[in-house]
């Protein structure tokens, strides 16, 4: 997590803004003090999850703050060709204080279902402001018919059957 971190920072934003014809060695030492400082938080951060019950709930719970954002623009960008940069935008700044208003306003909401409202809420954001854009179909996007999806029928049926043994081995030791 923390070389990712630093090589975030690294090539993405002190290439990009900060010195933008830097050398290979202060791109490296750059790097290497990234990662150092994000050590020493990780280290002074970690003593405090302690207090809590389950850390494991915790991340899941923090990561589901971003999440629905990712997945709404990931699939509308993915499905449906009219999507702009500008709903994206929204969707992505949209996402941390929706779930936000949602965990304080609602807390008695089980933050999985926080995750589809805000996920539902994020999607019809986005495709409003598509719509307001009113941008047409990009002509160089990928064109996704149904005859890409069509599969043999020995694969349904052994796929099918794959699904019934998991489905018995669920109903047996669940």
């Amino acid at each position: 997590m923390t070389n990712s971190i630093s090589t975030i920072f690294t090539m993405d934003i002190y290439r990009n803004y900060i010195v933008k014809d830097a050398p290979e060695k202060k791109l490296v030492l750059v790097g290497r003090i990234t990662a150092a400082i994000s050590l020493i938080i990780a280290i002074l951060v970690a003593p405090q999850l302690s207090v809590l019950g389950q850390a494991f709930q915790f991340i899941q719970e923090y990561t589901g703050f971003v999440s629905p954002g990712v997945v709404a623009i990931f699939l509308l960008g993915l499905f449906w060709k009219r999507t702009t940069a500008n709903a994206a935008l929204a969707g992505a700044l949209l996402t941390i204080p929706l779930s936000a208003g949602f965990k304080f306003a609602l807390p008695s909401v089980p933050f999985l279902d926080r995750m589809g409202f805000v996920f539902l809420l994020i999607i019809v954001f986005m495709v409003v402001i598509s719509l307001i854009e009113g941008k047409k179909a990009h002509p160089k996007t990928v064109s996704v018919e149904r005859s890409l999806f069509k599969t043999d029928p020995i694969f349904n049926i052994l796929a099918l059957g794959i699904l019934g043994i998991l489905a018995a081995i669920y109903a047996l030791y669940w």
